[in-house]
């Protein structure tokens, strides 16, 4: 397994306290740092990673660490605190807001949007990230990626989505068959469009970069735009409003659902 992946100074302070409350309760109750190893599959050195704030406490290390020092759930408690942290940390305000969202709109210019991607398209983005990711980070980034998922059909009201992708999304060599079958089968939720944007309809706006806009059930409305190397969320009013005047000329130049769906089928028969 390999080493730390975050130095002290720049890890999450959950991870920092967990670590720390791991440590303190192996202490009080005797248990070495090799027994805790032994037990949760990892390590000594990765446990003291751990401990030190250094690697994300898994949620096998807490139950592991939990069970052994008799902490009667208080450190498997850290797992819910723990889990946003499955997302790389200037994702994680979004996700927040995601969570409480009643409508999101999105348009994406190269990659399928993670909650439209199968499990193989998205092990093909992550795994070959650029710095790479070390196995278990890689897994624990699928999986959540996968969960966010349930927003498509698990929430009560449904949230009202609305995707467009440009054409150059369907055109990569990471989208296959099954991953074409998968949005078409996403556009037929009833709470659900999906439009595409085909090359020759494309505007100076659909060129400069993703955006997603999301309304919270409070009615605060958000706009997200990522790029490379930097995103950000923001609910200035001036900013809000730009962008949905992109997204909304955007979505004015894309194809109907219906025509998106016809334009995607015609791809799926042609893989």
């Amino acid at each position: 397994m390999p080493g730390p992946y975050h130095s002290n100074s720049q890890s999450p302070v959950a991870w920092r306290y967990s670590g720390n409350q791991m440590k303190r309760w192996r202490t009080k109750a005797s248990v070495s740092r090799e027994e805790l190893a032994a037990a949760s599959n990892y390590s000594p050195d990765t446990i003291a990673a751990m401990e030190q704030g250094a690697r994300m406490p898994t949620s096998r290390v807490l139950d592991a660490a939990d069970e052994l020092c008799q902490a009667g759930g208080m450190l498997s408690a850290a797992k819910e605190f723990l889990n946003r942290e499955k997302f790389p940390p200037r994702a994680q305000d979004f996700m927040e807001r995601e969570r409480e969202a009643i409508s999101r709109w999105s348009y994406e210019v190269t990659l399928v949007p993670g909650l439209l991607q199968t499990k193989g398209y998205a092990r093909e983005l992550i795994e070959n990230r650029v710095p790479p990711l070390d196995e278990e980070t890689v897994e624990e980034r699928i999986a959540a990626r996968m969960d966010r998922q349930a927003i498509l059909t698990d929430r009560k009201p449904p949230v009202a989505l609305s995707f467009v992708l440009y054409e150059a999304v369907l055109r990569s060599p990471q989208v296959d068959a099954e991953q074409l079958r998968r949005l078409l089968e996403v556009s037929r939720l009833r709470n659900v469009v999906l439009q595409v944007l085909p090359f020759e309809r494309a505007i100076p706006a659909a060129l400069m970069g993703p955006m997603v806009l999301l309304e919270t059930r409070d009615h605060e409305r958000f706009a997200f735009t990522e790029g490379p190397f930097a995103s950000e969320l923001s609910a200035d009013p001036d900013v809000v409003s730009r962008v949905t005047e992109r997204l909304s000329m955007i979505r004015t130049q894309a194809l109907s659902p219906a025509e998106s769906a016809r334009f995607i089928e015609r791809m799926v028969d042609q893989s």
